[in-house]
């Protein structure tokens, strides 16, 4: 029985929640970020070294005139993520993203390995386009820093190690590192400056497209020189591009009005995004043939190709600013993770410690950025940008799960406050025949529970509210896990029409089915008063299917490294986070109580903690900038 017990209770560690503070808006950071400062720390982690450089490799090797489609495609699948990560963020105003979101949503195991690959993506995407822009500098010059620096301290011969140390890199990343410890609107404002320029080059490279176009590029050979195949394959290297957008709900806690600001962010960053990334894709597949679009720089050449010199230097000083613009927000962006985990006393609480001056975590930036700096200067970037991916990938699955998770909660679990109840007005009559409104209404408690006509279904009604729903998410992740393994890995077997490819596939696609049907069986909670994700399930599902898939594209060396890297975060995790997470308190702290506001018809959850938890207000208190 005592092992039992033990049992017990280190399985309610893993999976016990995150308990929001009494007030989502209070924060020791300074809350000064405005709609127009998120949306363009968006745009500066999106459009950069993705856009300059794999636009060419996507375009000449994968898809042709197609990788317009894969664009789209990649787009499609980025903007169903960013939805549930504005819902999220909307809800959840506060530093740590994608962690905070799964600690809330899914429990205290799944929000930490989601932060850690979060951290590992930030550290590792910094480090990448600290190379990029060392390597586009060298470019400029000709290869006379490479050269120089091999000349003067000998070059490097380990494989998987940088063939010269790369003191541009490091250098870059330093000086950024210092600039973002300043603060946060002082970042903000750098960013927007690199970010407008960044457009604005973007801009002149699809009107020189448009006006020495030759349309003829689209049909001597085709709009789909690759077929649709090469058309998927460029959406799955696309979507690297679009990383990025949650950059916007890691600044949420220094955000001015989350609840408007970070849906209002995350939708203009992805239509501008997606709009400008189609553009130019489609005037670089006009200005030249697809077979002749270099595949390291890809813009700059193509101007060359065409006589237009002038363009060809804009356009690869362009490409510096947008690697430096998503330096400056990858920079920016890390040490909030690291600050939401720590603050919660999964990782080291003195990496929360926040300076009074500038209103940031010191520490944090310093440790992560040199980091960055010290994978610059050591490793080539064809290894950097293996990690780039995967991490964000999971991330993004995770937070798809954790909104439906979310949508079919009993009151009982949530924590936010609702709307006040649904009432539909109807008419009946009085016995003197005078008709008069009559009026239903759904309650607030019937979320998560079985809706009428379902009840009687076996299993599902022993059930307790949420619990089905939750598990039948769980569930069809691993379903539709099966079936892109199934569909990447047995596709010639399938094809050929093979029994047993045939059977599995049948029994897979019914198993999601299946699993999709058990989630809508259940009312769902639509009472939240912030921004909502439209058609959930349904969106969500989509989006974890598409992520799903993209990462079981993923060589298995990447999985070898993640796996890696998630074994030191286990580490960490059972030999220091478990004990002093702030949740790490007797489970009757987590007895909560639903109120009702009779002044305006709303609803809140109340835990009892030592004080209940307050409402978060509708009209934020506003802080100086």
């Amino acid at each position: 029985m005592a092992a039992i017990e033990r049992c017990s209770n280190f399985i309610s560690k893993l999976s016990r929640k995150k308990t929001l503070e009494k007030d989502l808006l209070e924060t020791p950071l300074k809350r000064c970020l405005t709609t127009f400062d998120l949306t363009l720390i968006g745009i500066g982690q999106m459009v950069g070294a993705g856009i300059y450089v794999l636009t060419g490799t996507i375009v000449s090797k994968m898809a042709g005139p197609g990788a317009i489609l894969s664009y789209l495609f990649a787009g499609i699948a980025a903007f169903l993520s960013s939805l549930c990560y504005a819902e999220f963020g909307a809800r959840i105003p506060k530093a740590g993203s994608a962690y905070t979101y799964t600690y809330v949503s899914l429990g205290e195991f799944w929000g930490f390995l989601v932060g850690w690959n979060v951290v590992l993506e930030g550290v590792v995407a910094a480090a990448s386009i600290g190379k990029a822009f060392s390597g586009s500098v060298d470019a400029l010059c000709n290869g006379a820093i490479r050269n120089g620096t091999i000349t003067a301290l000998g070059a490097i011969n380990v494989p998987g190690l940088s063939p010269y140390a790369d003191f541009v890199a490091f250098g870059a990343v330093c000086a950024v590192t210092a600039y973002v410890a300043i603060g946060a609107k002082a970042s903000a404002n750098l960013n927007s400056v690199f970010s407008v320029l960044n457009i604005a080059v973007i801009v002149l490279i699809v009107v020189m497209g448009f006006i020495h176009a030759d349309v003829g590029n689209w049909s001597k050979e085709g709009f789909l020189p690759f077929g649709i195949q090469g058309v998927f394959g460029g959406a799955a290297a696309s979507f690297v591009a679009y990383i990025g957008f949650d950059a916007i709900a890691m600044a949420g806690e220094e955000a001015a009005t989350p609840s408007k600001s970070i849906p209002r962010a995350v939708g203009i960053c992805m239509a501008l995004v997606t709009t400008l990334y189609l553009a130019a894709t489609a005037a670089l597949t006009l200005l030249v043939p697809y077979a002749d679009v270099s595949t390291s720089a890809p813009f700059p050449d193509a101007f060359s190709q065409r006589g237009i010199t002038w363009a060809k230097y804009v356009v690869a000083i362009g490409s510096l600013i947008g690697m430096a613009s998503g330096l400056v927000t990858n920079l920016f962006v890390v040490p909030r993770s690291i600050y939401a985990m720590s603050a919660d006393g999964l990782l080291f609480r003195s990496l929360a410690n926040v300076n009074e001056k500038t209103q940031t975590p010191l520490l944090a930036i310093a440790i992560f950025g040199l980091l960055s700096a010290l994978l610059t200067l050591l490793f080539e970037i064809d290894i950097l940008v293996e990690f780039l991916s995967i991490g964000t990938l999971v991330a993004y699955t995770v937070v798809a799960a954790g909104v439906i998770v979310l949508r079919y909660q009993p009151v009982s679990k949530s924590q936010f406050q609702f709307k006040p109840e649904e009432s539909q007005a109807g008419e009946s009559a009085d016995e003197s025949g005078e008709k008069r409104p009559l009026h239903s209404s759904r309650s607030h408690d019937d979320f998560g529970k079985l809706r009428g006509v379902f009840k009687s279904l076996p299993l599902l009604h022993h059930c307790d509210p949420g619990t089905a729903a939750s598990s039948a998410t769980i569930l069809m992740a691993v379903f539709m896990g099966a079936l892109c393994g199934l569909g990447l890995y047995a596709y010639p077997a399938i094809v050929g029409g093979e029994w047993w490819a045939i059977l599995f596939l049948t029994i897979l696609i019914l198993a999601v089915i299946a699993s999709f049907l058990v989630i809508i069986a259940h009312i769902q909670n639509t009472g939240s008063l912030s921004f909502q994700v439209p058609w959930v399930p349904l969106f969500p599902a989509v989006s974890m299917f598409l992520n799903i898939a993209l990462m079981l594209k993923l060589s298995y060396l990447t999985w070898l490294r993640l796996a890696v890297w998630v074994a030191v975060g286990l580490i960490i995790y059972f030999g220091y986070g478990m004990r002093h997470s702030v949740e790490n308190r007797p489970l009757s702290a987590y007895r909560q109580i639903v109120s009702y506001n009779t002044n305006d018809g709303g609803s809140e959850l109340q835990s009892m903690t030592s004080d209940p938890v307050e409402v978060q207000p509708e009209n934020p208190p506003k802080h100086a900038e």
